[in-house]
């Protein structure tokens, strides 16, 4: 399936600012006092787990430790993802401070499902070659397509690599900010979900790739909503689609995201899944993520539970 109903998150130790990534990522701002971060990165933390919980999602919590400092920790989709066959992928991060989030005691989350196999391209780190989980590829995991924006964080034979290991066909693409800029990472400017996909368009200078992707998109079966700039940047393509127990359709995404809207927009959404929007203010302006960056999709099958 496209989407699941369990998801990991970390519940952070630490929360701040991340000096080791904010270079390519202008969503990060370091004007918070840091005891007021924690406090509120909590709250934020505490309220989204219990949203999700409310409208049928399992959360897998891991409590985050103080040592090592790992202030993005909170945003567990860049270091791994989880497949339907029981794979497991562990991502080269470019940050080094996050590359520590591997020592921690994330995978103990997992217990009850099933890890078949597991393929770590964490090495490549040592040749400064990068590719940051589900945030420098959007999945679209019924058709095996993989989209990406290259970037620092995105390096092409790493896309080759994944595509050939896990069996995707991989859109490549550049993407740009408002300056110009790359897009550090892919999921900040696109979301796929069963059926409907958001992506900034705009943010595609070259003609032909921008019209490629939109047709691939539409080829696949999405019906594509086009966000703008501003849209962009109140993290509106930070968006993930998921399922409750009874597998209905929810969009989980920030409020902020939402606000960025219009009625048309809204109307749309709500016509391929039931909006779920929780308030992430702290964790957005300071971390430089969102909503989609907070979860780890679980795609694992279960263990058998014997009696």
């Amino acid at each position: 399936m496209q989407t699941t109903s369990s998801v990991l998150m970390v519940r952070p130790a630490n929360f701040s600012f991340n000096p080791d990534t904010a270079d390519n990522n202008p969503f990060q701002h370091d004007d918070l006092p840091a005891a007021q971060v924690q406090r509120q990165a909590l709250e934020e933390f505490d309220g989204y787990v219990a949203a999700l919980r409310e409208h049928g999602i399992e959360v897998l919590v891991v409590q985050d430790t103080p040592e090592p400092h790992t202030p993005d920790s909170i945003f567990p989709n860049n270091g791994f993802s989880t497949h339907a066959d029981g794979t497991l992928v562990l991502y080269p991060m470019q940050g080094e401070n996050r590359r520590l989030e591997r020592g921690k005691p994330i995978f103990q989350a997992l217990d009850g499902f099933q890890i078949s196999k597991r393929i770590d391209l964490s090495a490549h780190e040592q040749q400064s070659r990068f590719l940051e989980g589900t945030g420098s590829l959007v999945l679209d995991r019924e058709a095996r397509i993989a989209y990406a924006c290259r970037s620092i964080r995105t390096h092409d034979a790493l896309l080759d690599e994944f595509a050939k290991r896990l069996g995707y066909r991989v859109q490549a693409f550049d993407a740009v900010d408002r300056q110009g800029v790359p897009i550090y990472h892919s999921n900040v400017m696109m979301s796929v979900g069963s059926r409907l996909a958001l992506v900034c368009l705009v943010s595609l200078p070259d003609d032909a790739q921008r019209e490629r992707l939109r047709n691939g998109l539409e080829a696949s079966g999405k019906q594509v909503m086009a966000l703008s700039w501003d849209q962009l940047e109140q993290f509106a393509g930070n968006m993930l689609e998921l399922h409750d127990a009874s597998g209905q359709p929810l969009l989980v995404m920030s409020r902020s995201a939402w606000r960025s809207l219009d009625d048309a927009q809204r109307t749309l959404i709500e016509a391929h899944a039931r909006p779920l929007v929780v308030n992430i203010d702290t964790i957005e302006r300071v971390g430089g993520g969102s909503a989609r960056c907070m979860l780890a999709e679980i795609h694992l099958p279960r263990r058998e539970v014997r009696p």
